[in-house]
This record gives C-alpha cells, structure tokens and sequence, in this order.
C-alpha cells in the first residue's frame, strides 16, 4: 500500500509541474497590399522596429548586432536577443532578455509571407505570464503589441 500511496503522488507531482510549463501563445496577422520586398526592408531590419512599431521610441543595437534595446513611448526599456535570422525566408525570431512586460521565457518569430500581390505580416510567440499576472492578462498585452506593430507594417 505505501508503494502505491509514494507512486500515486510522485505521478501527481509530475503531472503538476508538467501543467504548470505550458506556453501561452499569440499570434497575429496584418495583411499588406505592400510587396514582401517592401515590408521585409522594414521588418529585416533587427533595429527598425524603432521606425514601425508605435510603441517604440528609440532602438539601439550592441553586442555584434544580436541585441537590441528598444525604449518605450510610454517609459521602460526592453532588451531583447536575435536568436536567428532568415533573410531568405523573410523572418527572425527572438527573446527577452529584460522587460516590464508581464511575461517570462518569452520567446518570437516575425516574418513576411506572399499573399497575392500583397503580403502578410505574421508575428507569433510563445511565454509564460510572471507571478501575480493571470495568463489573459499577459496574453492581452503582448496580442496588442503585435496587432499594433503588423498593423503598422501593414500600411
């Protein structure tokens, strides 16, 4: 009986710290009568999210090029890391380092796809809210950075 009772809650224990892992997801696409080539000298540009993103006041760029530093509008900084970058595929994909965003091991990929004679600006990712913030309440804000951010490539 006690193997049972040391079984059944080492199995609880997993399947908790196994919930408990889960990603919250966002993704957001901006469709663009703009060609790929168009959209992409923007969004290409690891530092040029200081140009497109309303959010964004300033960006600065260190380390080789691979971190970027973008000073917000409203106050606070965000540092963030290029993880890789495909210029064939029109996309790159990063972290957060630091950010007074509600969010944890935040990780995302932005990339501009054909769409007809236009584009799509597709931006998704994947992160955790930090302790105090429910899952929703992290998801609404990085959803509207993106809706933000595609829509005003998308112009």
């Amino acid at each position: 009986m006690k193997k049972v009772l040391v079984l059944a809650a080492g199995s609880a224990a997993l399947l908790l710290s196994c919930v408990s892992a889960f990603a919250i997801d966002s993704d957001y696409k901006a469709t663009s009568t703009h060609s790929v080539s168009d959209v992409w000298a923007k969004v290409g540009d690891f530092c040029g999210i200081g140009t497109w993103h309303p959010a964004v006041a300033k960006c600065e760029l260190s380390h080789g090029k691979k971190i970027r530093t973008l000073s917000l509008k409203g106050g606070g900084t965000i540092v963030e890391r290029l993880v890789s970058w495909d210029k064939a595929d029109h996309k790159y994909t990063y972290r957060i380092l630091k950010s007074p965003l509600p969010v944890k091991d935040y990780i995302s990929t932005i990339k501009v796809v054909a769409d007809g004679s236009g584009s799509d600006v597709i931006w998704t990712g994947k992160y955790k809210a930090v302790k105090g913030t429910t899952d929703d309440a992290a998801k609404k804000v990085v959803d509207g950075i993106y809706k933000a951010g595609a829509d005003s490539l998308a112009q």
